[in-house]
């Protein structure tokens, strides 16, 4: 229910995984309970179904993009709201049931987006080492627990829930890769804004008229609503038909984020709206917003137009 805290948390697992991981960041996490799921559709149904109170699944991934069956799900089915994000620093080790020299290592598990981030470093460091696909970080950390393969390229909370000995810390090769994760709930209202907060949208088009994406953008462009991520999804229908996803600066409760979201549902096929949510900033200030976009501004600006329509003095 809107204003109690989850207490039951579904997460794309299985253990050990960096969705665990990151689901661990969330204070509320501590005193919950958390249950993980086999894929993205699957945890997201439990929250709909009233099993779980809060879902954490990935967004997207600085060095793999998006995760489209994250963004299609959300998209569909009955409405969810974004209510936290996270960002997670994507560190992954080489671990193995006993420790042991790197050149004795002849296999490595590796989940196949985890072994081409690491892909340099490995070529590198274990040449002579054959790298093998599984379905997950955890499940090479329990292929090498099990003694299946020689070492495991996964996460560090893996390494340690199966008791495996670290033989190499970072070894991705892009040291700034992130991941980014959503925690999302059942409808209800969004959190309070804080003055650095993002708002998320699945916007439809009306495919029948020229420039309608650039009139989507020139809804938020005008107002001096920052867009920070845009992306697109097949519908499904058929070819030629998208659904944008958006990422953009500012809270549903601010006046410009509003007078947007009314813009949109104007001009849209259709407009769901994902959530407002604080912002993952790792310590940066707040953008800027340009001069005369402030809630006062808009406030001032209508009482002035008020006054107008009353005949007043301007």
């Amino acid at each position: 229910m809107p204003g109690v805290p989850p207490t039951r948390f579904v997460y794309l697992g299985p253990e050990g995984t960096f969705s665990e991981q990151a689901l661990k960041t969330v204070p509320a996490a501590d005193r919950g309970v958390l249950t993980p799921a086999r894929s993205v559709p699957e945890a997201l149904d439990a929250l709909r179904n009233g099993e779980a109170d809060a879902a954490l699944v990935p967004l997207e991934n600085s060095i793999g993009g998006q995760v489209g069956v994250t963004l299609d799900e959300l998209a569909g089915g009955d409405p969810l709201m974004i209510t936290r994000e996270v960002v997670l620093p994507v560190q992954f080790v080489l671990a193995a049931k006993d420790n042991k020299p790197l050149d004795s290592v002849r296999s490595v598990a590796a989940h196949p987006q985890a072994g081409a981030q690491c892909r340099r470093w490995l070529r590198a460091h274990v040449p002579g080492a054959a790298v093998v696909d599984v379905l997950s970080n955890a499940a090479a950390a329990i292929a090498a627990a099990e003694g299946e393969f020689d070492a495991a390229v996964c996460a560090e909370i893996g390494a340690s829930r199966y008791r495996l000995h670290v033989l190499a810390k970072d070894i991705a090769d892009n040291p700034d890769a992130m991941t980014r994760f959503a925690l999302v709930s059942r409808p209800g209202p969004p959190p309070p804004p804080t003055g650095d907060d993002l708002t998320t949208l699945a916007v439809y088009i009306a495919h029948d008229r020229v420039g309608a994406l650039l009139s989507v953008l020139t809804e938020l462009s005008v107002r001096g609503v920052n867009l920070t991520r845009i992306e697109s999804r097949p519908t499904g229908e058929r070819l030629g038909r998208y659904v944008f996803f958006l990422d953009c600066g500012g809270h549903v409760a601010d006046a410009q984020m509003g007078e947007a979201l009314q813009g949109l549902h104007r001009i849209c096929a259709d407009v769901r709206f994902l959530g407002s949510y604080p912002r993952a900033t790792h310590g940066d200030p707040p953008p800027r917003r340009a001069p005369g976009l402030a809630d006062e501004d808009f406030a001032g600006a209508a009482a002035w137009l008020a006054r107008i329509r009353a005949g007043e003095t301007a």
